[in-house]
C-alpha cells in the first residue's frame, strides 16, 4: 500500500481519539468547570453535531479545491479546535473547540476515502479505504485508554495536547506524501450536489445510518450491561472495551477486503451477521465468558460494515464523489445518535439492559432489507453495477 495511506491513518488515528477520548474524561472536565456529569456530557453530543454539520457544509465549500490542500487545511481546522480545548477557560470555549475539531471530522474522512480510493488500483479501493480508517480502529483500542490515562494523571489538559501534536504529526505526513490531485473534471458545488438526485446515492446513506444505528444502539450501553448483567467489575469494562476495540480492529480490515471481491454480497453477509451477533448478545450478556467473546465478535460485525459502506457510496456518487462520501460519514454519526436515543429509550420502558440488542438488530436487520432492494435495483441496470462494483470515482 502507498505510504501516502499512512499518513491518512494517523490524521484518522488523531481524529478518532479526540472524538472518543471526552468520554472517559468527563469526571475530570465537570470537576475542573463545575458542571454535572451531563452537562459535561453534552460535550460528545455537540462534536457529533458538528460532524454532522461540517461534513457536506466544508466538502461542498472545498469542491473546487485540490483535495490534498482540502486535507491539509482540515487538519488545520482539527489542530484549532483541540488548541482551543487545551487553553480553555470555561466551559463554553471547551464546547466551542469541540465543535471547531469536530467539523474537519466529517469531510476529512469523506475527501480522505477519495484520496485513498485513488492512490490503489479499482481492486483493491475497499482495502485502501479500510487501511485509511484503521486509523479510527487503532483510535478505539489504544489512543482512547492512552488518552485517559493521560488525562487522569497529568489532567484532562494534557491529552488534548497530544491529540493536537497527532494532528500536526498527520497535516506533515499529508503535505509529504499525498500526491497532488486536481479536483474530478466537472467538479464544483452543481456537480456534487447532482449525485444527491441518484436514489441509489440515498439507498447507501440509509444502509449506513440504519446499520451503525444498530451498532450504538447497543454499544452505548455496553458498560451497565456488562456491569449489571454480565456481572463484571467496572474495573474489568476497560478491558472489555480493549476487546471490543480488537474486534473493530479485525473487522475494519476484512470488511475492505471482502468488499474489494464482492461489495455487494459482503454488505449482505455483513449486515446479516451483526443482526445475528446483536440477538445472541441478547442471550449471551447473562454470563461472562460467553459475553466476552460476543463483545469481540459484535466489533468485528460493526465495523465490517464501514469500508463496503463508505466503498458504495462512493460508486453511486460515481464522478462527484466528495460530497455524497462526506455525507456518508454524517450518516455514520445521525445513526449513533438515533441508535443510541432508542438504545435509551427500550430501557427508560423499563425493559432491561439487553433490551437495546434487540433494537440494534432490528435496525441492522433494517440495513440488510435495504441493502437487498438497492441490490436488486442494481440487477436491472447491469451497466452501472458492473461500474458500480468495481470503479470508485478518482
Amino acid at each position: 500500500m502507498p505510504a501516502a495511506l499512512l499518513a491518512l491513518a494517523i490524521s484518522a488515528f488523531g481524529i478518532g481519539t479526540t472524538e472518543f477520548v471526552i468520554m472517559g474524561l468527563l469526571p475530570e472536565v465537570a470537576a475542573d468547570f463545575g458542571v454535572s456529569i451531563p452537562s459535561a456530557g453534552l460535550l460528545i453530543s455537540g462534536y457529533a453535531l458538528g460532524v454532522v454539520v461540517g461534513a457536506p457544509v466544508l466538502t461542498a465549500l472545498a469542491s473546487r479545491v485540490p483535495r490534498k490542500t482540502v486535507l491539509v487545511a482540515l487538519m488545520g481546522l482539527f489542530i484549532a479546535g483541540n488548541v482551543l480545548s487545551a487553553l480553555a477557560p470555561s466551559y463554553g470555549l471547551l464546547m466551542t473547540g469541540r465543535v471547531v475539531a469536530a467539523l474537519s471530522h466529517g469531510a476529512f474522512f469523506g475527501v480522505g476515502s477519495v484520496v485513498a480510493a485513488s492512490l490503489v488500483a479499482p481492486a483493491k479501493q475497499a482495502s485502501a479505504i479500510a487501511l485509511m480508517f484503521t486509523g479510527l480502529t487503532v483510535a478505539n483500542v489504544l489512543g482512547v485508554p492512552a488518552g485517559t490515562a493521560l488525562g487522569q494523571a497529568f489532567g484532562w489538559r494534557s491529552t488534548f495536547w497530544v491529540v493536537s501534536a497527532l494532528g500536526v504529526a498527520g497535516a506533515v505526513g499529508i503535505l509529504a506524501l499525498v500526491p497532488h490531485q486536481e479536483p474530478a473534471p466537472g467538479a464544483g458545488l452543481r456537480g456534487e450536489l447532482a449525485v444527491f438526485r441518484r436514489p441509489q446515492v440515498w439507498l447507501a446513506l440509509i444502509m449506513t445510518a440504519l446499520g451503525f444505528a444498530g451498532v450504538f444502539a447497543s454499544f452505548t450501553y455496553i458498560a451497565p450491561m456488562m456491569t449489571e448483567v454480565a456481572g463484571f467489575s467496572s474495573g474489568a469494562v476497560t478491558w472489555l472495551l480493549v476487546l471490543f476495540g480488537g474486534g473493530l480492529f479485525a473487522g475494519n480490515l476484512l470488511g475492505g477486503r471482502a468488499a474489494d471481491r464482492k461489495l455487494m454480497p459482503s454488505l449482505y453477509v455483513i449486515l446479516a451477521a451483526l443482526a445475528v451477533v446483536l440477538v445472541a448478545f441478547v442471550f449471551t450478556a447473562h454470563a461472562k465468558v460467553p459475553a466476552a467473546i460476543t463483545i469481540a465478535l459484535f466489533g468485528a460485525a460493526g465495523f465490517a460494515t464501514v469500508p463496503p459502506l463508505q466503498a458504495r457510496v462512493m460508486a453511486k456518487a460515481e464522478g462527484a464523489p466528495a460530497l455524497a462520501s462526506a455525507a456518508n460519514i454524517a450518516a455514520f454519526n445521525l445513526g449513533n445518535a438515533g441508535g443510541a436515543w432508542l438504545g435509551g429509550q427500550a430501557i427508560g420502558a423499563g425493559l432491561g439492559y439487553t433490551a437495546p440488542n434487540w433494537i440494534g438488530a432490528a435496525l441492522a436487520a433494517a440495513g440488510l432489507a435495504v441493502a437487498l432492494v438497492s441490490g436488486l435495483l442494481d440487477r436491472r441496470t447491469p451497466a452501472s453495477f458492473e461500474a458500480g462494483e468495481r470503479v470508485l470515482a478518482r
